[in-house]
């Protein structure tokens, strides 16, 4: 019998886990920057916080994963996106009565879909997102296009684009939505079964169909813009031209609509230009939503805006510009054991400089002193702690300075001062030379 990881799933190994964690430590310092706090939401909700009624996007109809306990009426689904939560937790918990709005908050964590496995998209990934709820100000769409732009260039990214669009607000999309149905009338037999069920519920989503898309009835559909009203207009105006103050480069894209029916006004996605990325190449994206804090009983009126990672994806695309992340730990000291009967003596010496803050660790497979100078190496040591029954009887350790070949042997009790010296002139010493 053998056990194999679920089909679309993925381990992190610890060989690779330094790298998510990385990654994870630049996300959280930007969002502090930014004053964006952390929400934890469950990883399976009631199916009608995803579900909502004449949804048409591909991710509610064909790929969540839903769920039924025995003797149980009650349907959950896994969370397949992360605004959904975050919103009915910001009306569950009344944060729209802060009275410092928006409320800006970030999550990461796992998201579940059922869809076909290929290069950076699996059933089971990882989203990072920030949502930005109860305020419509263009200055807020802005607020979270200048966080995502910025967390991406200072992860070192630097073949990428923000493509923009404005959906506008309900008087124009009802508008839109009209036109398209007129428009789209006489092709319907040429369009796929999934696009015909979008004709009834939501024809913009024909736009975004992966089957489609090369269509001429598709590539010569009437464009949003046209059907704008003065104050879709105005606002979208705002968003650009703030863009431009701060000098983000983006590319007004009209075809943009985003795979999610609740967006409204500002949609975008930065995209990766790299060739390497293939088809898979939206690193981030959002947009504004004015309808979602309503559904779920919040305030009428409200709105918010958000965006999404996928955090394998920004992997692949930091891999794919030649980004680094893994970053390997050295240890400070390995503790060697050089005869059996001190190996007592010796743990109690690695904990107590694990109690001052030093990565160490030791050879717990008896190996013979060879072994173990390889082990202290692979482990890339600073220093080798080296213990038998003379130290143990003296209450003495012996310390190698690993890069210098020093070797020096002290009382136990002055091991972590010297430490202190010795290895902070290590760094100081490493420093100088990478600055040379």
């Amino acid at each position: 019998m053998h056990f194999q990881i679920p089909r679309g799933t993925q381990d992190i190994l610890p060989a690779e886990s330094n790298k998510w964690q990385a990654l994870e430590q630049t996300l959280r310092h930007f969002c502090s920057l930014y004053d964006f706090k952390e929400i934890r939401t469950p990883i399976f909700e009631h199916t009608n916080v995803f579900k909502r009624e004449n949804d048409s996007s591909d991710m509610v109809n064909k790929e969540m994963y839903t769920f039924q306990l025995e003797n149980s009426n009650t349907s959950l689904t896994l969370r397949p996106e992360g605004t959904a939560g975050v919103v009915r937790s910001f009306v569950e918990h009344k944060m729209y009565a802060n009275p410092d709005l928006p409320v800006k908050m970030y999550y990461m964590g796992e998201m579940a879909r059922h869809e076909r496995p290929q290069k950076g998209r699996l059933r089971l990934f990882h989203q990072f997102g920030v949502e930005s709820l109860g305020t419509k100000s263009p200055l807020a769409d802005v607020e979270v296009i200048t966080l995502a732009f910025s967390i991406l260039k200072a992860l070192g990214l630097e073949e990428i684009k923000v493509l923009i669009n404005t959906l506008g607000d309900d008087e124009s999309r009802a508008a839109y939505r009209n036109a398209l149905r007129d428009y789209f009338a006489p092709y319907l037999d040429s369009l796929c079964a999934d696009c015909k069920r979008r004709y009834e519920q939501n024809p913009l989503r024909i736009l975004d169909c992966k089957i489609d898309h090369d269509l001429d009835c598709v590539k010569n559909a009437p464009k949003m813009s046209d059907y704008l009203n003065e104050n879709s207009k105005d606002y979208f105006k705002t968003v650009l031209q703030t863009l431009d103050r701060l000098g983000i480069p983006y590319q007004v894209e009209d075809t943009l609509v985003r795979g999610l029916d609740y967006y409204t006004h500002t949609v975008f996605e930065i995209v990766s230009i790299n060739e390497e990325m293939g088809s898979q190449s939206t690193v981030l994206a959002g947009g504004r939503y004015d309808g979602l804090i309503s559904y779920f009983g919040g305030p009428k009126e409200m709105s918010g805006i958000g965006w999404a990672l996928g955090m394998e994806r920004l992997i692949i695309a930091l891999e794919a510009e030649g980004i680094n992340l893994n970053e390997e730990d050295a240890l400070d000291c390995f503790v060697m054991v050089l005869d059996q009967e001190a190996r007592e003596y010796a743990f109690e010496v690695l904990t107590e400089i694990r109690a001052y803050g030093y990565r160490a660790d030791m050879d717990y497979q008896s190996r013979s002193f060879k072994a173990q100078f390889k082990a202290a190496d692979r482990k890339k040591a600073k220093t080798a702690i080296m213990i038998g029954s003379s130290e143990m009887e003296s209450g003495s350790v012996t310390v190698k300075l690993l890069d210098r070949k020093e070797q020096t042997t002290l009382p136990a009790d002055e091991l972590v001062s010297y430490l202190d010296v010795h290895l902070e002139e290590e760094e100081e010493h490493h420093h100088h030379h990478e600055e040379e």
